[in-house]
């Protein structure tokens, strides 16, 4: 079995913000392959089916993104899961806007979902799709920003298209591994 990840905050006021780019990549994803995600368990909403031949969890943490790390820490335990096994998808405000990009694990950077899972689980070893959300604007609170709407058409394309493309990179990490994942979609975006 694997787990995919989505980092975001629970309610509707924090729906389709910058923050919740995870919960809206895995959304896709359970649209793609008919998984609902509607299980209360290990702090979050899951959905559990096949998909790419595996077996597959789509996972919401419900805990808010500073606590993210409780869900993971559940999830790897319910689920006999170790790090490489769980994909997380989270937003990313040190890559431009529209970008995505692969690692096989590292560190928290700036966001504090990524640094309560490493807290938690003490484990550096997650993959993970980052999806760009550029740096705020010099006169922007960094709170506000990651926390706000998309304000034009322009933008909301740009970041329904990453969503897509990080849902495309997930659904490869599912089917061929990190390493080909990488590969593939990271290149993509050198180009």
């Amino acid at each position: 079995m694997l787990a995919i990840v989505g980092l975001g905050n629970p309610g509707e006021q924090y729906s389709h913000t910058r923050h919740n780019a995870g919960f809206d990549v895995v959304s896709l994803l359970s649209a793609r392959w008919d998984i609902p995600i509607k299980k209360l368990k290990c702090r979050a909403l899951v959905g559990e089916g096949t998909a790419e031949g595996q077996k597959v969890v789509l996972i919401k943490p419900q805990t808010f993104m500073n606590e993210s790390g409780l869900c993971v820490a559940d999830a790897l335990s319910w689920y006999k899961l170790s790090p490489k096994e769980m994909l997380i998808v989270v937003d990313d405000i040190d890559l431009p806007f529209g970008q995505v990009r692969l690692r096989a694990g590292g560190g928290p950077g700036t966001h504090n979902g990524l640094r309560s899972i490493l807290q938690c689980t003490a484990s550096p070893d997650f993959p993970r799709v980052r999806i760009g959300m550029g740096a705020p604007p010099p006169e922007w609170d960094l709170v506000h920003f990651v926390l706000g709407h998309f304000n034009t058409e322009e933008d909301r394309k740009t970041a329904f298209d990453a969503y897509q493309t990080a849902a495309d990179a997930a659904a490869c990490w599912v089917k061929e591994g990190i390493d080909q994942a990488m590969n593939r979609f990271n290149r993509k975006h050198a180009e």
